[in-house]
Order: structure tokens, then C-alpha cells, then sequence
């Protein structure tokens, strides 16, 4: 719509990865050298993570056209399989024949096997390439690991190169998976890009898509895309997309940073930064072009989402587009701090009552005096929590009162408003150490964090440029919780009382032994799929946390927006 108004042949920002457009930074760059390397190991495996959007699969095209005309390279780029579909994917991308009516994980290892050899003694390589990886079952991962133990006495017959977000590299940190941790032969996180890089990023797609005049943004707004999308390639597609749109339906020439803000608060849905009148006039003109996009597209994605949440339960609906985020998964990149000992719903947490909320006011992040102790105090009132005056080791004190620390390093502001409780965010203000900050409202525009004894503030715009996505709450543990390693009867009945009740069904009258894993695993696996989350059936936090609310267990929220 908008290229031929800046002198342009196509759109310069589009989301798909198109080779045109190949930009490789300095990082990037160094990926591929490591997956390069990780080809002349000798076998084994090798580990290229990096945030959404980042550029994995740039990275991972490239990688494609150079490796050498000697190997055989399967591409898996849908890891959500059984061990028998994965193996039959590896067939089929390295067009072995397997048995006809082949099922069994014998079946399609024994030509699987076989192959391997052939290929070695004819002098070539086999490399299998893992797109999405940090969806792979811990199964789907020691099936893999075995898959690398067929060797010759000088290298192993194939080489897997796994790709995928940051949780991954956690996966392979599991004690159950160190074998395979210890096979993994060259690592590499990708980062996003710096300020610099960004605007090279940014220059390079408008003369690939055909700009020879000067760039349509200064360098005021140039900075800003930077520190609004944080570097990430993806999300300075879509905001520079979405401006360069917002400049054309103005019938502005030049991207300025006020455009560049409301673009950010169409795509992010993050409120501008004091917008002034002519910007208005920008994002009027914006919301009229993209208003019959945005439409049809919100009705498509609801549809989606009620279809994966479940038929005829409005509540699931909204709860799974609350949740929609990669982190909203009990198996979330995060664990508690300590185990602590359960305790029932009803405790002195449970009558305590937030403290009256006047109205909130704006907060300058540049005025704001830090204190880590007074924002874990704030949620200790919260929770009805005793907290001594500087307290060194507050998850400590909280074990003693049957309260659990949860900790995430890759959470999500969808994922705080699925919690729906009160958290610490870590802040990270330039040229200033962390600091945490009682997040104790959210709302479509702004956060609200409790200052000095009072509500303020603060816009998800500039909340966006000092929060990475770590944050710290509290929980309640359920009755076995703790001691389920060692005896899991008691914490399958509690989650048996409270599961079939929220299902609609009658609860079972107690017997001498307690349902089975295998048999609460569906009912587990129901119950996150109504709330948004991923279904995998594991009981983690963030699954124990939506029950609690589910069953009624009287825990703090977050306060209504104001």
C-alpha cells in the first residue's frame, strides 16, 4: 500500500523469511560458524537457541546452502511427535524404506540403522536438523541421544543439530538429559541486534525493496525501533511496517518518533508515548486502513483459539487468548525457589485483604528511588506474609509460612495477567543495578506498581524498554506437593477432588489406593487446555496455580484497572 509513496518496488518489512532480504549481523554470522564447525565434530549434537524472532531460521537457511554436496541433511521443523512419528519423519526425509505396516520404534530403526552405514562406507555425511526444538519430549530427546550412539571407531554416523527458543537450553539441563547435554558439541545463543546494527538492519531491507533516496526514518526514530522492538528482527518488521503505513496515511515523507510510538501501540498493544495532535491525526488515519485487517484477522484467531480451547466454554476462550504466549506452559523455563512444606487453602492468607487503592499516578522511572525491600514488603501485605524489616532471604521466611517462591527469567506480561497475582518484576534501568517492583495491576495501557506505600503508573511502552521478562511471585502449594517424589498418593487425590469437580463430574468415593498418573494425565491435560495453557499433562506451578483459583483457593490478584 504504501511503497510506491517512499519510492519503493515491494514492501520492504514483511515477516516471512524471505532470502532477498538476507541481513546477517555480526551475530548471526557467528551462529553459522558454529553450526559450520559443529559439522566437522565428528558427530553428536549441536545447539543454536535464540529468542522469538531473532533469526534462528535465517540462520538455519543459510547454514542449508552450505553444507557440503557429501551430506544428507533431514529437516524436521514439526518436533511435536511420539518416538515411532519421529522416526518415521527421519525416514521420510531420508528416503529410507521402511517395512510396509511398520509401527513399532524397531521397525523404522533397524533400515533407519542401516542406512546410516551404507552412507558412511559410500563416504557421506547425515546430518538431521531439528527446527522448534524446545517442543520435544524428554522421551522424543533420549530416543535421539540413542540415535547418535551407531558409530565408527573415528566418528558417529549422525550429526543432529537441534534449534529452538531459550527454554531449550534449560531442557538439557534436566539431570535426566545430561547424556545428551554431555554429546553436545558446539552451542550458540543468538542475541538480539544492538542499536547500531538495527539501523543497518533497517536500511539494508529499504534498498534491497528498492529506496535510492535517503531513509525514511531520522535517527531519532531509528532509536526508537530499537528500543521498542529490543533488536529482535521479527518485531522491527512488523513495528517498521506498521509506520511506514502510519507515515503514508498522514502523508508524512519522514517516520518520525512519534509515529514510530503509535505504531508500537497498534502492534504490541502497548499505549504511544505522549502522543501530541498532529500523531493523532497519524493514528486515525492508520486505525482507518487497518481497521478491516484488524477485524477480520481478531475473528479469525478467536475462532482458532475457541476451537483449541474447547467447545462451549466462553471462560476457556478468554482464558486462552489471556494466555496466548510461548512462556504460559506448566513447563514453563522456570522453578521455584525451594520446596516448602503444604498447607490447606484456609490460612492467614486467606482473610487478609489488599490495602485500600487510591487513585494511581504516573511514574517517572528516572524519579524512582529503588528498594528490593520495600517491593517484596509490598507483596508480603499482599499475601499476609511476615517479613522482618531488610530481610536477606524473604523465600526463606515465606517456607516457614507455607508459601513457595516461583521464579521466571523468560516470562511474559500475557503470562502475569493468566497468573492474575501480584509479582516482582526485575527492572533494568540503564546505567543502574536491577531492581525489583511490586506489579500489583495490569491493564491493556499501563502497569500499575506499588511506590512508597501508594499506587503509580507506568506505560507498557516504557515498561517495555527496562523489563526482560523476569519476574518472581508467590504460591501455595497443595497437600503432597512437596513430598510427591518420595509418596504421590496424597497429591494425585487432592488433584483428583478438585479436578472432576471442575469436569463436571461426580467425585469418586475414596479407596484404599489413589488414581494413577495415567489415569489423572487426561483430566491434567483438559483442565490446561481450558486455561490457555499448554497441554501436556506435567503439574508444575503454573498449572497448581490456575487450579488454585479454579478451586477457590483464596490467593491475592491483581487489582482491577483504575
Amino acid at each position: 500500500m504504501y511503497a510506491s509513496y517512499f519510492g519503493l518496488k515491494q514492501a520492504p518489512f514483511s515477516i516471512a523469511p524471505d532470502p532477498h532480504y538476507l541481513f546477517m549481523s555480526e551475530r548471526h554470522r557467528e551462529a553459522l560458524a558454529h553450526l559450520l564447525y559443529g559439522l566437522d565434530g565428528g558427530g553428536g549434537f549441536v545447539l543454536l537457541t535464540g529468542e522469538i524472532g531473532a533469526g534462528k531460521t535465517t540462520v538455519c537457511r543459510c547454514f542449508l546452502e552450505q553444507i557440503p554436496k557429501n551430506c544428507n541433511v533431514a529437516y524436521i521443523f514439526n518436533p511435536k511427535l511420539t518416538v515411532s512419528e519421529l522416526l518415521q519423519a527421519i525416514c521420510d526425509e531420508f528416503h529410507v524404506p521402511v517395512p510396509a505396516g511398520a509401527q513399532t520404534v524397531k521397525d523404522y530403526l533397524d533400515p533407519l540403522n542401516a542406512f546410516l552405514l551404507a552412507q558412511h562406507a559410500a563416504g557421506r555425511n547425515n546430518v538431521l536438523i531439528i527446527d522448534e526444538a524446545q517442543n520435544l519430549s524428554a522421551d522424543v530427546l533420549e530416543q535421539l541421544r540413542l540415535l547418535t550412539n551407531l558409530e565408527t571407531a573415528t566418528r558417529k554416523l549422525l550429526q543432529v543439530v537441534l534449534i529452538g527458543q531459550p527454554e531449550l537450553r534449560g531442557m538439557l539441563a534436566r539431570p535426566e538429559l545430561e547424556q545428551l547435554a554431555q554429546r553436545v558439541i558446539a552451542r550458540f545463543h543468538l542475541g538480539a541486534l544492538s542499536e547500531a546494527e538495527t539501523a543497518q538492519y533497517i536500511q539494508h531491507r529499504m534498498k534491497v525493496a528498492g529506496l535510492t533516496g535517503p531513509l525514511p526514518l531520522d535517527r531519532a526514530a531509528l532509536r526508537w525501533v530499537h528500543r521498542l522492538t529490543r533488536g529482535v528482527p521479527r518485531r522491527i518488521n512488523l513495528l517498521c511496517d506498521r509506520a511506514l503505513l502510519g507515515a503514508y496515511a498522514g502523508s508524512q515523507a519522514t517516520v518520525t518518533p512519534a509515529i514510530v510510538r503509535q505504531a508500537a501501540a497498534e502492534v504490541f498493544d502497548a499505549p504511544p508515548a505522549a502522543p501530541g495532535r498532529g500523531l493523532r491525526r497519524v493514528g486515525s488515519g492508520l486505525a482507518l486502513l487497518t481497521a478491516v485487517a484488524v477485524v477480520g484477522a481478531g475473528l479469525s484467531w478467536a475462532l482458532q483459539m475457541q476451537s483449541q480451547a474447547g467447545r462451549g466454554k466462553p471462560g476457556a476462550v478468554a482464558a486462552a487468548v489471556a494466555a496466548a504466549t510461548p512462556a504460559a506452559s506448566s513447563a514453563a523455563t522456570a522453578a521455584s525457589s525451594a520446596a516448602v512444606p503444604a498447607v490447606p487453602p484456609a490460612s492467614a492468607a486467606s482473610s487478609v485483604q489488599p490495602p485500600a487503592i487510591p487513585a494511581a499516578e504516573p511514574l517517572q522511572l528516572a524519579d524512582w528511588t529503588a528498594s528490593d525491600a520495600a517491593a517484596w514488603a509490598a507483596l508480603a501485605q499482599r499475601w499476609g506474609l511476615q517479613l522482618a524489616p531488610n530481610e536477606v532471604k524473604p523465600c526463606d521466611a515465606a517456607l516457614l509460612q507455607g508459601l513457595q517462591c516461583y521464579r521466571s527469567v523468560s516470562g511474559s506480561l500475557s503470562l502475569i495477567r493468566l497468573m492474575d497475582r501480584p509479582v516482582l518484576m526485575t527492572l533494568q534501568r540503564r546505567g543502574q543495578p536491577p531492581a525489583l517492583a511490586a506489579l500489583v495491576g495490569l491493564d491493556g495501557q499501563d502497569v500499575t506498581l506499588w511506590v512508597e506505600g501508594r499506587p503509580r503508573r507506568l506505560a507498557l511502552a516504557e515498561l517495555a524498554t527496562v523489563w526482560r521478562g523476569e519476574f518472581s511471585t508467590l504460591w501455595r502449594a497443595p497437600p503432597g506437593y512437596v513430598e510427591r517424589a518420595v509418596n504421590a498418593g496424597p497429591l494425585r487425590e487432592w488433584l483428583a477432588g478438585h479436578l472432576d469437580p471442575l469436569a463436571g463430574s461426580a467425585v469418586p468415593a475414596s479407596s484404599a489406593a489413589s488414581p494413577s498418573w495415567a489415569e489423572l494425565s487426561p483430566r491434567i491435560q483438559a483442565f490446561q487446555a481450558s486455561q490457555g495453557l499448554q497441554p501436556d499433562g506435567r503439574i508444575g506451578p503454573i498449572t497448581l496455580m490456575q487450579l488454585n483459583r479454579a478451586a477457590g483457593v483464596s490467593e491475592p490478584r491483581l487489582d482491577p484497572a483504575r
